[in-house]
């Protein structure tokens, strides 16, 4: 192995253990709390200047977490748009929604911490656009949305308008509730497999439920 090529791999490596280091943090702990230093501390690293010299402000350290996260739940959501291209259910197209993260985390091992991650962020009115335009701003979930709404052709802009946050803040919150409760339950022999689908099942349910309210004016 070249000696350039070692050198690539070594900040590649470094940068995953700051990246880990920095989402449990940022999950446990909220944002506003946790200095650069302390996720270079955490992540091994020696030199407490290590995140702003891999990542820069605290902002791009934050945006880089999401992107980590984001390529693997829009697989799984293009394989889903594509199965359910045509559908009048409007289940399905809520689907295109919840399963992909459900699903990205059972695969991330236990315990995970991007949900509760992401909760923090979209409560933080500094960083919440990053989640907002990066994790929900894709092409995909534009395409998704756009099919839910086609079979909900009675639903009226303004009450869209009102009930897909709703929806947003749902999703969220309730993925990272359940992500705290499977962290405090480690080694109760549960299955968190089993517990995500399920999961993603109830929040299935209950946002389509939601869209699919009456409206009283």
């Amino acid at each position: 192995m070249s000696e350039n090529r070692a050198t690539k791999d070594r900040a590649g490596h470094t940068r995953e253990q700051i990246l880990t280091a920095a989402e449990r943090l940022f999950a446990e702990q909220g944002l506003f709390t946790v200095s650069n230093r302390q996720v270079s501390e955490a992540a091994g690293q020696g030199n407490n200047a290590a995140v702003g010299y891999h990542f820069g402000t605290k902002t791009d350290l934050i945006g880089a977490i999401v992107r980590r996260h984001l390529e693997p739940m829009e697989q799984i959501r293009r394989q889903l748009a594509f199965r359910y291209d045509g559908s009048q259910n409007p289940r399905d197209w809520v689907t295109c929604l919840v399963q992909p993260i459900t699903d990205h985390l059972a695969t991330l091992g236990h315990p995970t911490w991007y949900a509760r991650f992401a909760a923090q962020v979209m409560t933080d009115p500094q960083h919440r656009a990053v989640i907002v335009d990066q994790a929900l701003g894709t092409d995909t979930i534009a395409t998704v949305v756009d099919n839910l709404f086609h079979c909900l052709p009675d639903l009226p802009p303004d009450v869209r308008a009102t009930r897909m946050p709703m929806l947003r803040n749902l999703l969220v919150h309730t993925c990272a509730e359940q992500e705290r409760l499977l962290a405090d339950q480690a080694g109760s022999g549960g299955d968190p497999a089993e517990v995500w689908t399920a999961t993603a099942t109830a929040l299935t349910d209950a946002l389509t439920g939601i869209l699919l309210a009456p409206v009283t004016r």
